[in-house]
């Protein structure tokens, strides 16, 4: 699509989107937010950049294939299951490890397995959406 107006307007909200995203990931296992919602986020904004510029340049602001980015979304939440499992816990039990005391706009940060199956959730949906969207741009 070529609109002057969606360039622009895309070039002021996708770095918005992304930080967003990051933010709803950080404060979501305290708070409303999380991975899941973080991944939207941050998959609608590269789905942003491809619709104002085009889908080839969108793959490449990814650095990573979709399907590579839900293989390491697995690996990280199936990981932070096992860390429990590990610790003679069960599977999904949380395990603490300190936390960041103050982050710029989030708060506090605990460190845990929480936090890193959020993460493998973000990057799973990231995954899943973009290559949903980039397979329907490749059949139009």
């Amino acid at each position: 699509m070529e609109s002057l107006f969606l360039r622009t307007a895309a070039t002021l909200i996708v770095p918005l989107q992304i930080g967003l995203s990051v933010f709803l990931l950080l404060r979501g296992h305290n708070e409303p937010g999380g991975g899941f919602i973080g991944g939207l986020v941050c998959a609608a904004a590269i789905l942003l950049w491809g619709i104002s510029r085009d889908f080839p340049t969108a793959r490449r602001l990814m650095r990573l294939h979709p399907t590579t980015l839900i293989g390491l979304g697995v690996l990280t939440a199936v990981g932070s299951g096992l860390a429990g499992s590990l610790l003679g816990l069960s599977f999904l039990t949380g395990v603490w490890a300190g936390s960041i005391p103050w982050l710029p706009f989030v708060g506090e940060v605990k460190l845990g397995t929480p936090l890193y199956f959020d993460i493998g959730v973000y990057l799973t949906v990231i995954g899943v959406i973009t290559q949903i969207a980039f397979a329907l741009e490749e059949a139009d």
